[in-house]
């Protein structure tokens, strides 16, 4: 199976590409220079320009492109940024998609947690509708990109990626090594999280069964709270977590981004990935704290 990756270079594209090389796949990254060999195609989604025939020798697209939302603060500028960055890319694959004789199988287009907006405690699942905010209203207007493919598309929900590389918790870890990391506001919002392993593999998954379709919620089967997840990862480095970050202090110096990426509370569960069979490696917070520092 061949498949196009963009955003290949991130997080979880060069584990996604790990993962298919060991199961005897090729992974053809989008890159925005001229290709080296047959890995790579060459593209330019801010123009729209992509190779004419590229798309009648791929079998599944896995388009995870999109700027980063950890940088802050958000201005206006950066928040354009964050907009094309996904609907440009994504308009470029599925007019290429759309153009091609022979289509691939499936598109798995990238979304995020933020579709749902503030949740509170309320357990949140794919048929919940979207929520209120910028992150809502930017993964809404992503999809909905996506759903213009002409062939099966899958939109996949990524939250928080616990990841041995650190990614989300880059900023967080190092501050609890130290001894002077601690909840985030009250540390009673809900964060959604999966293990970096578990968001490649559940999207190979996506990939290999046909009947799949629509939104899925990649995310691990046991939500926890900030508090939970900074005990937790605390308890695991011998660590004591004593300090609190003030929410007014976060709004204060990080902004709108502070609310709608920290403090925010999503309760969400994975029904729909795990009825269509998926099986995760690190489905508790006990196992993905102990991947992340293994």
């Amino acid at each position: 199976m061949r498949v196009l990756i963009s955003g290949a270079s991130g997080l979880v594209g060069t584990e996604l590409k790990l993962q298919l090389k060991e199961l005897g796949h090729e992974p053809v990254s989008l890159v925005r220079r001229d290709a080296k060999n047959e890995s790579e195609a060459s593209w330019d989604p801010a123009t729209g320009r992509i190779p004419a025939d590229l798309m009648e020798t791929i079998d599944a697209v896995v388009n995870l492109g999109g700027a980063t939302t950890g940088k802050i603060p958000w201005t206006k500028k950066y928040k354009e940024i964050l907009i094309a960055s996904r609907l440009d890319s994504t308009k470029t694959l599925v007019e290429a998609i759309n153009n091609a004789s022979k289509k691939p199988t499936v598109l798995i287009s990238g979304s995020a947690s933020g579709f749902y907006g503030e949740c509170g405690d309320k357990e949140v699942t794919e048929a919940d509708p979207k929520g209120s905010g910028f992150l809502s209203d930017l993964a809404d207007a992503w999809e909905k990109q996506a759903n213009k493919a002409d062939t099966r598309v899958v939109l996949i929900r990524t939250t928080l990626v616990m990841s041995k590389k650190l990614g989300a918790l880059g900023k967080l870890l190092p501050l609890i090594k130290l001894g002077i990391g601690g909840p985030l506001g009250s540390g009673k919002q809900w964060w959604a999280w999966i293990s970096l392993e578990d968001e490649a593999r559940a999207i190979i998954h996506l990939i290999e069964n046909q009947s799949t379709e629509g939104a899925y919620n990649l995310t691990a089967p046991e939500p926890a709270t900030c508090a939970q997840m900074v005990h937790e990862l605390a308890r695991q480095l011998k660590r004591p977590t004593f300090l609190k970050v003030p929410a007014w202090a976060m709004r204060l110096l990080i902004g709108e981004a502070a609310q709608e990426l920290l403090l925010c509370s999503q309760k969400m569960k994975s029904h729909r990935l795990i009825e269509s069979g998926f099986e995760f490696k690190h489905p508790s917070l006990k196992e993905s704290v102990g991947y992340v520092l293994s």
